[in-house]
């Protein structure tokens, strides 16, 4: 890539793991660049610079947001504080790329939507499995008809995170819980192929000591001739962590699929194909890849994750939570 060649400069608020991640892929897209980092107290935004070799650290995100050579956020902090940072860089001319779950309900998701038209700057939530090649691939199967008609989608994503009220994942005021944590991936996956919200829904779900869910699963069926869902998320144990499509005609299969590296199509009992991706990085810069470009194209509506995804993704989350209430208080629902 010659130096005339347009690129995007990048900033992240929040200097925790998922940032790093954002920092170290940085680096495998062509069209983009990093330039500031910010955290909430300017010594570790330096050791961070430091560490990824970023020209400028911030003690405090409306700085970043005031950077001239700034012209995307990346937005890498607790769910909790999505909308408001968001709605912020969004009016200091900023476009927003914002790690999963954009917000924490639909109604803080229509609040950043409508400032990034108001303001006419680009808006994304951060589903990078969307980019993955594993991903894209299992979608062309699917649209080739190798599995035939899709029946079932199955999708886990569960982590042992023994309860600590001091975490981030378990506290209630940052949003936790392992729903918007990590269940947002199986949801995720299931609107991915099947594109619509299930007709029934069954939920059974698991509290931790202060009332965060931290084991949930939700079986959903979407009309007597088309498919159902399995989704499973929990912090009480690991679970396998699989994406299983199964089709009448076949199965795809793909381990740890979130940042997924081998997709694997049978038929029956007979592995028939493979795709298999050895990449050196995660994977984070297929999406900052596509954003960039998006962006450099004058694009101001995601064309991938796009907003009536994460509408998607909101409504399908606020109906779980409802189903969880209910479960606590079946009385209320008469």
């Amino acid at each position: 890539m010659s130096h005339r060649e347009p690129i995007i400069r990048w900033g992240i608020i929040g200097a925790g793991r998922i940032a790093k991640t954002f920092a170290t892929d940085i680096k495998h897209a062509p069209h983009a660049s990093l330039n500031a980092i910010a955290a909430r107290q300017l010594a570790p935004a330096q050791v961070f610079a430091d560490e990824f070799s970023i020209a400028q650290a911030y003690g405090s995100y409306a700085e970043l947001f005031a950077d001239p050579n700034v012209d995307a956020v990346y937005i890498a902090t607790p769910h909790s504080h999505h909308k408001d940072q968001a709605i912020a860089a969004l009016r200091a001319g900023k476009h927003v790329l914002c790690e999963k779950p954009a917000t924490v309900t639909p109604q803080e998701l229509e609040e950043v939507i409508a400032v990034a038209i108001q303001e006419e700057r680009y808006f994304m939530e951060g589903m990078w499995t969307y980019f993955m090649p594993v991903i894209q691939k299992a979608q062309q199967w699917v649209a080739e008809g190798r599995i035939g008609n899709l029946c079932h989608v199955k999708a886990e994503f569960g982590f042992s995170l023994p309860y600590s009220p001091d975490l981030r994942e378990y506290d209630n005021r940052l949003a936790g819980g392992c729903l918007l944590e990590m269940g947002i991936y199986p949801i995720a996956m299931a609107w991915l192929f099947l594109r619509q919200d299930p007709d029934t829904q069954t939920v059974w779900h698991h509290s931790a000591e202060n009332g965060v869910e931290d084991d949930v699963v939700i079986l959903n069926s979407y009309g007597r001739d088309t498919a159902t869902a399995q989704l499973t998320t929990s912090f009480r144990c690991k679970l396998n962590n699989y994406l299983t499509l199964i089709g009448d005609e076949g199965t795809i299969s793909i381990a740890d699929y979130w940042g997924g590296r081998e997709a694997t199509l049978y038929r029956f009992n007979d592995s028939v194909d493979r795709f298999n991706e050895n990449r050196p990085h995660q994977g984070f810069n297929y999406q900052i890849e596509h954003v960039s470009l998006e962006l450099l194209a004058g694009k101001l509506e995601p064309g991938c994750v796009r907003w009536e995804d994460s509408r998607a993704f909101q409504r399908q989350m606020a109906e779980i939570k409802t189903r969880f209430w209910l479960r606590l208080y079946p009385k209320s629902a008469g």
